[in-house]
């Protein structure tokens, strides 16, 4: 009976060595396609390239998604960066960063309040711990049940894996910040053109003001990223990149309800606007994240924790109702 090389223990099998720029490439890709029926749906709207700097943001914040999870855990990576992903989204409209204009609200002060809310729910996150597995290497004995998949090289566990457990929550909640503040920003180059699209001085002058007609240059951006990311990585790896066909099929079916999802938030900044709509679309993944945590991959555990994530989730819950309010 043959025995799998070494390995990380704890650490899945087609995760163990991966960055995870092939499984974002995928998942892009199914983004770009589609981004490609929406536009086909919307019949072609102008093309307007600024609107790709979005995609590369995205993109750019999403290569740190595979060590954040594996440092501090899928629930607690996806707590820390909604909530500067929702902080940094709202400041840049409300405040006009950027070069936006400011958004103006029915009722500041309920939205200045649900933003707070959305602080404080932050900081309680950071104070969350996470439980991950052992990082130490150890050789893995399960008998294989074909031989054909074996992986005769001998890996080397990853610079993640190398992380004493201080670092690993330091590194993790650092690059979950990081993410945060990219998908924050996202948006902005598309609510940019749709600013100064008012302005006939403008080299946007008479831009589409539906958030929609710019989602296939936003994706284009995704797609164009996400591959340039990946063949840097193959150079990187001297053209022996790491790929697991088995991530195929689930990241492609990812990449296909994100991008759904992410048509829907198009629709409601356009409908809520911006300062509005990231509180409140934040704040239900979050949620769902952290009871995968809790309650399928065990990575939230003690009493403590618990009744931290209960309470920041009250907060969170509480600031997204007050922001929504605050637009009537």
């Amino acid at each position: 009976m043959m025995q799998k090389p070494q390995k990380c223990a704890g650490i899945p099998h087609n995760t163990r060595l991966s960055s995870g720029m092939f499984l974002q490439w995928v998942l892009c890709a199914a983004i770009w396609l589609v981004a490609l029926v929406v536009n086909l749906i919307l019949h072609c709207p102008k093309f307007w390239p600024f609107a790709m700097l979005g995609g590369c943001i995205w993109a750019t914040g999403n290569i740190a998604v595979v060590p954040i999870i594996k440092t501090i855990g899928l629930g607690l990576g996806i707590l820390i960066w909604g909530s500067f992903n929702a902080l940094t989204g709202w400041a840049s409209s409300r405040f006009g960063w950027f070069g936006l204009d400011a958004e103006e609200v029915s009722n500041p002060l309920l939205n200045y309040i649900g933003a707070g809310l959305s602080i404080v729910s932050a900081f309680i996150f950071l104070f969350i711990k996470s439980e991950m597995p052992n990082n130490t290497c150890s050789v893995d004995t399960t008998p294989l049940i074909t031989e054909h998949v074996i992986n005769k090289t001998q890996h080397p566990c990853s610079w993640v894996d190398k992380l004493s457990t201080v670092h690993h929550r330091m590194v993790g909640c650092s690059l979950a910040v990081i993410s945060g503040v990219l998908y924050g920003s996202t948006f902005v180059p598309i609510i940019y053109i749709k600013d100064h699209s008012k302005r006939n001085e403008s080299i946007y002058a008479g831009a589409s003001q539906y958030d929609l007609d710019y989602v296939f240059a936003h994706f284009s951006g995704i797609f164009l990223t996400s591959t340039v990311y990946f063949l840097a990585y193959c150079i990187a790896m001297k053209n022996s990149p790491k790929l697991y066909p088995e991530a195929v099929l689930p990241g492609f079916l990812s990449g296909v309800l994100w991008a759904i999802a992410t048509c829907c938030w198009f629709i409601a900044n356009h409908s809520l606007s911006a300062v509005v709509s990231f509180p409140i679309i934040t704040a239900g993944p979050g949620f769902i994240a952290a009871m995968w945590g809790v309650f399928m991959f065990k990575e939230i555990k003690g009493l403590q924790n618990y009744l931290l994530m209960i309470l920041a989730f009250c907060i969170i819950l509480t600031g997204a109702l007050c922001t929504a309010f605050s637009k009537i």
